[in-house]
């Protein structure tokens, strides 16, 4: 069995970033963690090939080639996963729907029994590439799960929905999206580390996957930061809050 996971590097959720002047896409000094819900993806697949054993994970990062090849190294298989892929993209220049394409393309040529990918990154947080990659190869899918399961030549899916858990079946090979529930993703061991500059990593350009005219479908228009929290006022009773918060606020 072969299990293909995301190994996605986003911007830090607690950094301070700067955008740049044409307000198109950030500029400076950027700190990169590992997607949240890609760690999620890769502790799933590795507790899988250990429970269940003759399994090959490997992971598939996209971007640039130096900062993604460090974040597949030190993120997946450092922590585990067997090999590496990166596929060369300038990230300003791709999208949820060009991403699934890159992926569907892999998965033609691996031809993995299961695809787990994070359910959302955490710098778009557009939840599409799952659903999409799914759709194109015409594969059961899988989202939101909290608890993943291999029976009897079938996966079995507990997925987080609005009223509650919904348990699915699906045969293979599938799409699952991982949630922040699935498991608590394992630290990379200092052996682990050592043994990661030694795995196999692939490299792609995107001209090397037979995308044709694939392009994205999303441009950016313009960035922004978010205004500043507005200072308080100070009033002198009840009955003037009260107005505030009727006539300015319009809370009331």
């Amino acid at each position: 069995m072969k299990i293909l996971v995301s190994a996605k590097r986003v911007s830090d959720p607690n950094a301070k970033l700067a955008i740049s002047g044409d307000g198109k896409w950030v500029e400076g000094d950027v700190e990169y963690v590992m997607n949240y819900f890609c760690e999620n993806a890769i502790e799933c697949a590795l507790q899988l090939a250990e429970e269940h054993g003759d399994i090959e994970t490997v992971a598939l990062g996209i971007g640039d080639p130096d900062e993604t090849d460090r974040f597949i190294r030190q993120g997946a298989l450092a922590r585990g996963v067997d090999r590496g892929i990166r596929v060369t993209a300038e990230e300003q220049e791709i999208d949820s729907d060009l991403i699934a394409r890159i992926y569907a393309k892999v998965a033609e040529q691996e031809q993995p029994d299961l695809i787990i990918l994070g359910k959302q990154s955490v710098d778009g947080d557009s939840n599409q590439v799952g659903q999409l990659l799914a759709e194109y190869l015409g594969w059961p899918q899988a989202t939101f799960a909290s608890k993943v399961e291999l029976q009897g030549g079938e996966v079995v899916v507990t997925r987080e929905v609005d009223g509650g858990l919904e348990v699915l079946q699906l045969s293979t090979p599938c799409v699952i999206t991982a949630d922040l529930r699935l498991n608590e993703p394992r630290f990379a061991s200092l052996a682990g580390i050592m043994k990661a500059k030694k795995k196999p990593l692939a490299e792609f350009e995107l001209d090397d996957l037979g995308l044709g005219d694939a392009k994205p479908k999303v441009r950016i228009a313009k960035m922004g930061l978010p205004s500043g929290r507005k200072a308080g006022v100070m009033v002198k009773d009840i009955d003037e809050l009260v107005a505030k918060l009727s006539g300015e606020a319009r809370v009331l």
